[in-house]
Parts: C-alpha cells; sequence; structure tokens
C-alpha cells in the first residue's frame, strides 16, 4: 500500500510585534483550514507558520547578496511547496508591511502559479480593509497564485467582537475563508475533483476555483 503525502498549509505572518494581532489571525486562519480540511477527507494534514519577524535580518541579507540563509532557503521552500497557503500581514502606510514585499520578493515569479493563497490583513481601524483589494490581490496575481474569493481583514474592535445581524463577525469570516482554502486545496489535489458546496462555503467559493485551476493548469 502507497503511503500518501499530507496536505500541506502553510501560513505567512508578518506582524513586527509579540505577541502579534498578525500572528493570531494567520493561527486561527490555518486552524479553520486544518478543521474544515480534516472533516472533509482522510488524508494527514501539516500546518507551519512562517514568522517573518524571525527572518527578518536573513531577508536583509538575502536582499544584499542574492544568497539566502538556510532558515530563509527553508521557510521559502515551504512556501512554494504548500498546497495551500495563508498570507497575513499589518498594515502600513496603507498597504502591506515592507518586511512582507521584502519576503515575497525573494519568491520566483513562477513559484506560486496556481497556488491558491488567502489574503489576510490587520489593522487599527476598518477604514484599512481597502489594502486587501488594491495592495495584495495585485502581488498574488503577478506571482500567478488563485487568490480566495474571500479575505480577512482585522481591525482592533474586530477582536471579541460578535458581529450583528447585518456584517459576519470575525469568527465567521474566519471559518468561512479557511473553508475556501480547504476547498481549493482538495480541489487541487485529489484527482482534480471538487466535493459539492456547502452553506459555510459561500456561493462562489468553489466552482469558480475548479475553473480557474484547471485553466491554470491547462496555460
Amino acid at each position: 500500500m502507497f503511503a500518501t503525502a499530507p496536505l500541506r498549509v502553510v501560513a505567512v505572518s508578518a506582524g513586527l510585534s509579540s505577541p502579534s494581532s498578525t500572528r493570531l489571525l494567520a493561527d486561527r486562519l490555518a486552524e479553520a483550514t486544518r478543521e474544515r480540511l480534516a472533516a472533509d477527507q482522510d488524508r494527514a494534514i501539516e500546518v507551519q507558520v512562517v514568522e517573518l519577524r524571525d527572518l527578518a535580518v536573513s531577508i536583509a541579507n538575502h536582499l544584499v547578496t542574492g544568497f539566502p540563509p538556510a532558515d530563509l532557503r527553508e521557510a521559502i521552500d515551504a512556501v512554494t511547496g504548500a498546497d495551500g497557503l495563508i498570507a497575513v500581514s499589518p498594515v502600513f502606510t496603507a498597504s502591506y508591511s515592507g518586511l512582507f514585499k521584502s519576503f515575497f520578493d525573494l519568491i520566483e515569479n513562477t513559484a506560486l502559479t496556481g497556488k491558491p493563497v488567502l489574503i489576510a490583513a490587520t489593522g487599527g481601524t476598518p477604514r484599512h480593509s481597502l489594502v486587501l483589494d488594491h495592495a495584495m490581490r495585485p502581488l498574488f496575481a503577478y506571482l500567478r497564485a488563485v487568490t480566495l474569493p474571500t479575505s480577512v481583514y482585522a481591525a482592533s474592535e474586530d477582536w471579541g467582537a460578535p458581529g450583528d445581524e447585518y456584517t459576519e463577525g470575525l469568527p465567521s469570516r474566519i471559518r468561512r475563508a479557511g473553508g475556501e482554502l480547504a476547498s481549493a486545496v482538495t480541489g487541487r489535489t485529489v484527482s482534480g475533483a471538487t466535493r459539492a458546496a456547502t452553506l459555510d462555503d459561500g456561493e462562489d467559493a468553489v466552482v469558480p476555483f475548479a475553473q480557474q485551476l484547471a485553466a491554470l493548469r491547462v496555460n
């Protein structure tokens, strides 16, 4: 009987403080994805968080010398080898952080082709939520990744807020985004098949991704 490789989910956190709300959001998104993957299929699941704060010096050295230290090489290999990627940055000057950009500058522009990516960000005010569509989506479009329909922004006031009848609370958005990433991961690794959508996925979660990923494989 042949062993089946585990599904690998990697979360990249660009938070600078410790403790970090950015790391907390990355952890919660990774856990939501892991839970959904575990419920939907029988393969083993590996979840890894790449903390860019710990790699800041190595990233700077690589940018200057062109040679990645061992810890940075391992992080890059984890990101490019993942079945699904979660990318979370704090908002700095209405965009992603310089550390976040510097790390992804080191990724070959074809290395993430067709890879499903869940993007997320944290900030002090809801006004900066546009960073997801104006900065992060274009970055991953350039890297030829497939970004999920649902992205997650967490302002300071979102932590601990339950939401109301007109808006989803942060926990609900995290579950929905994690479900979308799990659907995309299984859709591209289990014989190209996708499962039926459920209420937790959102109406655009499954079919558009199967179509996008199929198109990318053909091209």
